[in-house]
């Protein structure tokens, strides 16, 4: 594996890339790399000839009063395990090489962003519509691959790619969980004993309520035992708990055919989120898996 900070010497290998017609596969990722990154790694490297791995933390998508400081970094460890998955290709640029100027033009998310995490993180999803299409611009990538654990970060780089008619395939990758069913998250570094102990109940909770909804329980009703089931169990702060169409992001209608509950909670020095997605088809419902 190789490792490149700038944008020329990535375009330089990219070209190579192109001109051998090799398939390249893309993982964006904002470091502290963990098993859930290390999975869409592997998938990426099974898929594709030859794989690009990024690590940037971007300021554009934290607001004015959240963790870009004390987001976790260690870079020697995240290059170790992004080789070691399979990675061809490490892209650590530096604030100042991603953005050397103040951007005259951003991506603005007009749908999708105005509910979950957007409700509260007012301009987060623009940032990250904005690094990942220069991101895509800079690697080219036949596919790119991202975790359900933000599902709704999915769908708005889903719909980003459509609009914007980037010649790229966008791969949804499961979530990858504890044994006891926390997801994993670069933020649960930040969680005490008792919170990451008590943090098992989120998943549990929405497992809960998936089970209401393939029972027929109308969305409605399993919102509001959701947020029962949170409030009553966590101590941390139930920001939302939330039953939506997906990847659509709006109030479930008799026509829905897919759903998301999600949930995210802020703990002391943690925010964490979660989500199972459930299909309903003509002959039923089954759950969309959403873990591994």
């Amino acid at each position: 594996m190789i490792t490149i900070y700038e944008q020329h010497e990535l375009k330089k290998w990219v070209l190579q890339q192109k001109g051998d017609k090799r398939s390249i596969g893309f993982v964006p990722t904002m470091g502290y790399l963990h098993e859930g990154h290390l999975s869409l790694i592997k998938k990426a490297k099974e898929e594709n000839d030859a794989v690009i791995v990024s690590i940037f933390v971007n300021p554009l998508q934290f607001g004015p009063n959240e963790d870009f400081d004390r987001y976790p970094r260690d870079i020697e460890r995240d290059s170790r395990l992004a080789q070691e998955a399979g990675a061809d290709l490490l892209f650590h640029p530096s604030v100042e090489v991603m953005y050397p100027f103040e951007p005259a033009v951003t991506v603005k998310v007009n749908r999708r962003a105005d509910v979950l995490c957007g409700s509260s993180r007012i301009g987060h999803f623009d940032g990250v519509a904005t690094v990942v299409a220069k991101l895509f611009h800079l690697t080219e990538p036949s596919r790119a691959y991202f975790g359900l654990k933000d599902a709704q970060q999915v769908a708005v780089i889903e719909a980003m790619t459509g609009d914007l008619n980037f010649p790229v395939e966008i791969v949804p990758c499961d979530t990858v969980r504890e044994q006891d069913g926390l997801a994993k998250s670069s933020r649960n570094v930040f969680l005490t004993d008792e919170e990451r102990e008590e943090a098992k109940v989120i998943y549990a909770s929405l497992t809960e309520v998936k089970d209401l909804l393939l029972s027929g329980v109308n969305p409605l009703s399993a919102k509001e035992k959701l947020e029962e089931l949170l409030k009553k169990k966590l101590t941390g702060t139930v920001d939302y708990a939330e039953i939506l169409s997906y990847p659509e992001l709006k109030e479930p209608s008799s026509d829905s055919t897919r759903l998301i509950a999600a949930a995210a909670v802020k703990y002391s020095k943690a925010r964490l989120i979660d989500n199972v997605l459930i299909e309903l088809t003509p002959d039923g419902k089954k759950e969309v898996e959403n873990h591994v």
